[in-house]
């Protein structure tokens, strides 16, 4: 399926927590969004693989995804080996995205990092056309990068206030994760996380006098037609 957007994550929750507003505002405006997870999350504190894949499943219909994939890498097992970077440049083949998004390359979660560099890497040789040749060349026209856990330079911000309370309800969706029930332990993620990330996408919009907004960086310039008016993706 060709995709407008295709959004990578290390693990199922990662692009909710990142960029769940910015998603769904885009399928709210006809344009299709797909999310890959590279893995299935095995080494988590809580939950299982199977639940984990039943909430990434309804996560996806919260936001109005067009698909949702799961390579199947190991978790916790993310390197920058030529079999990794093959495996996420067919991913993006597969779909022909304009847009790619990815983790930030600074992060507590060392997988975060890692699928950072993959995607990066793989957005690089997907418009290789002697590379892997049995699928047809891809050239990616735009890459950012969203934020999990740690807030680096914010190079721009999209406004999702409208979108706010889809955004709320695909992170509900994974209960496993975020909520201390019979059996789990406690993390990072059941200790008022949800409530962390609202206030850091309250804070993101402040200085525009936004409610709500996501933060993205870029590698490459922004481009502009002219002040005042963003550039068309």
């Amino acid at each position: 399926m060709s995709l407008d957007i295709l959004i990578f994550g290390a693990h199922a929750d990662d692009a909710e927590i990142g960029m769940a507003g910015t998603i769904a505002k885009h399928t709210a405006a006809g344009l299709k969004v797909g999310v890959c997870d590279l893995t299935r999350a095995e080494m988590s504190s809580n939950g299982t693989v199977e639940r984990r894949a039943e909430e990434a499943e309804q996560a996806s219909r919260v936001l109005g995804l067009s698909c949702r994939s799961n390579l199947g890498l190991p978790d916790r097992g993310l390197y920058i080996t030529p079999e990794h970077i093959e495996v996420v440049t067919a991913e993006i083949r597969r779909h022909a995205p304009r847009i790619v998004f990815a983790p930030y390359w600074e992060d507590r979660h060392p997988d975060h990092v890692m699928c950072s560099k993959l995607v990066q890497e793989a957005v690089f040789n997907a418009k290789l056309r002697n590379y892997k040749p049995n699928m047809p060349a891809v050239q990616v026209k735009e890459l950012y990068f969203y934020f999990i856990n740690d807030i680096g330079p914010t190079d721009l911000i999209v406004d999702i206030t409208e979108h706010y309370e889809q955004k709320e309800n695909s992170l509900l969706s994974y209960r496993s994760q975020f909520e201390l029930g019979e059996g789990a332990v406690a993390t990072p993620l059941t200790q008022g996380y949800i409530e962390r990330v609202r206030a850091r996408d309250s804070l993101l919009g402040q200085r525009s006098l936004i409610p709500y907004a996501e933060g993205f960086a870029s590698i490459t310039p922004y481009v502009v037609h002219q002040f005042g008016q963003a550039a068309k993706s």
